[in-house]
């Protein structure tokens, strides 16, 4: 399983983060349109994320619920036909919970940023570090911490729920 070190934060002023990570940032953002369906899984999460045209992936990934930077494994399956294969998943699992949001995604190195307008709860940026089978989850969470500095996420703004479990909340 591939896997990263992350961190998501509320954002208090998203235009002046934006502008931030706009500065810093190694490609062109994307702007997505994500539509997360979850569904019951015993052993980590498991959602299915549709995309605008029809498409989607399907992730299982575990992580901790804690605020600070953590490691998450995740494993990753695309889909050409994400509503037939929700319906499907629904069936068999049942549903836990959907998050729709928009996302800005810009990267920076290795770490992606998510900066999301999360229907129904708000804004918030996410960090991904992505780590080499071999790297240490301490460098992950080094790299982490020096660009939550370098854009001025700080400590109390960190959260420790997946957006689902905020909506459920």
């Amino acid at each position: 399983m591939a896997r990263n070190v992350e961190i998501k934060a509320r954002v208090e002023d998203m235009p002046a983060l934006t502008a931030a990570v706009l500065e810093i940032a190694t490609d062109t953002p994307l702007h997505i349109q994500q539509d997360d369906t979850f569904f019951q899984c015993a052993l980590g999460r498991l959602k299915l994320r549709a995309l605008e045209d029809g498409t989607g992936q399907l992730i299982f990934y575990r992580r901790a619920n804690e605020s600070s930077p953590k490691e998450s494994f995740y494993c990753l399956s695309q889909t050409a036909h994400a509503d037939s294969l929700r319906e499907t998943l629904s069936l068999a699992y049942g549903p836990v919970g959907r998050v729709r949001k928009t996302r800005t995604l810009a990267i920076v190195g290795r770490t992606r940023i998510h900066l999301d307008q999360v229907e129904g709860l708000g804004s918030f940026i996410e960090l991904e570090v992505v780590l080499e089978d071999d790297e240490s989850v301490e460098l992950g969470v080094q790299e982490a911490t020096d660009l939550m500095g370098r854009l001025g996420i700080r400590d109390r703004d960190l959260i420790e729920d997946a957006y689902v479990d905020l909506l459920a909340k």
